[in-house]
């Protein structure tokens, strides 16, 4: 796999909070996952890429579930955190204006479920003409069917799918 544009790429991990984390996992754990998606993190910061936490909260709730939190060693300062009520990150939620902001037009993504929030945020994303990465090892589902039937069948028609060890940057931008 090339190396990606910094200056045009942002990584976008979806749900990685403590609550979805800690849940039975397959086929990577959510440690795996959180470890995963933190190299990747790194590796975007240092090359001067944004790295953007989407989180849900469930509508209509005065208080959210324990753990709803996003795992706090994952977000660092000035990493943007989008909060959504649905299961994809762009509908009413102002992703797409960050992004557009940043000057991203490819998106790397990684987070929990595969083939829930992943999949759906990614859905949109093509729809909107970003081209996509995925970090097969950043992401996960509550099953290895799950997870194999989007990384093996869908995200190969929407982008590209590879281990992050595979997804580099060019240097800082």
């Amino acid at each position: 796999m090339p190396a990606l544009d910094p200056g045009r790429t942002a990584l976008v991990l979806v749900d990685l909070m403590e609550r979805i984390v800690a849940l039975p996992l397959a086929p990577h754990t959510g440690t795996d996952v959180l470890a995963a998606a933190d190299r990747l993190a790194h590796g975007f910061r240092a090359a001067g890429a944004p790295v953007v936490h989407i989180r849900v909260e469930r509508p209509g709730v005065e208080n959210q579930p324990p753990g709803s939190g996003l795992v706090a060693e994952l977000v660092h300062a000035g990493d943007p955190v989008v909060v959504k009520r649905t299961i994809g990150g762009f509908h009413d939620t102002g992703l797409h204006e960050l992004l557009a902001g940043h000057g991203v037009s490819t998106l790397v993504f990684g987070g929990i479920a595969t083939n829930l929030g992943v999949e759906s945020t990614a859905r949109a994303a093509a729809d909107l003409g970003y081209d996509l990465v995925f970090a097969e090892d950043a992401m996960t589902a509550l099953t290895a069917d799950e997870h194999r039937a989007s990384v093996q069948l869908d995200f190969p028609r929407l982008g590209t799918v590879a281990p992050t060890a595979a997804i580099t940057l060019d240097g800082p931008a």
